[in-house]
């Protein structure tokens, strides 16, 4: 496992990014930008947004993604169907996950909201089996908790 990571730390410099510009597209870029930076053996990180009843690719850092994510396919379709954060240890033993990146081997993604209702997710890929810890997903779930009290979407 990596270093460990100071998710109130990361919480403080999202809370001085939103300050500068709160709306949806600077602000998670910055964030994708900011947990691609900070956690150890992370190959992908980044936002789906929903439109039209399935999640379309957002800012992100990492190679080339998927574009479109129904609700019934992969990881994410999971966290955002059920409204509920996925830690996935393998993802090649996931149901129906969807290989972005064929290097990627462990996954986490949390719900993001806004008006109480599901507007995206976070998620974050590692080539690393079982590379998401407890921790992480606490410290992960407080990140976007804060991002979605700080977050203007322009919809």
């Amino acid at each position: 496992m990596g270093k460990a990571i100071d998710y109130d730390l990361l919480c403080a410099q999202l809370r001085s990014l939103a300050e500068t510009d709160a709306h949806d597209i600077p602000l998670l870029a910055n964030a994708s930008a900011m947990l691609y930076e900070a956690l150890d053996d992370v190959n992908w990180a980044g936002f789906y947004l929903m439109r039209d009843g399935k999640l379309v690719l957002g800012p992100f850092q990492g190679k080339v993604a998927c574009v479109h994510i129904p609700l019934d396919k992969g990881v994410c379709g999971a966290a955002a169907r059920e409204d509920r954060t996925q830690r996935v240890p393998d993802v090649h033993a996931f149901p129906g996950h969807i290989a972005c990146d064929g290097a990627s081997n462990s996954e986490i993604v949390v719900p993001l909201h806004a008006g109480g209702a599901v507007v995206g997710v976070m998620d974050i890929d590692s080539p690393v089996f079982d590379r998401f810890s407890e921790a992480d997903e606490a410290g992960l779930e407080r990140f976007v908790t804060f991002l979605e009290a700080v977050i203007q979407f322009d919809r």
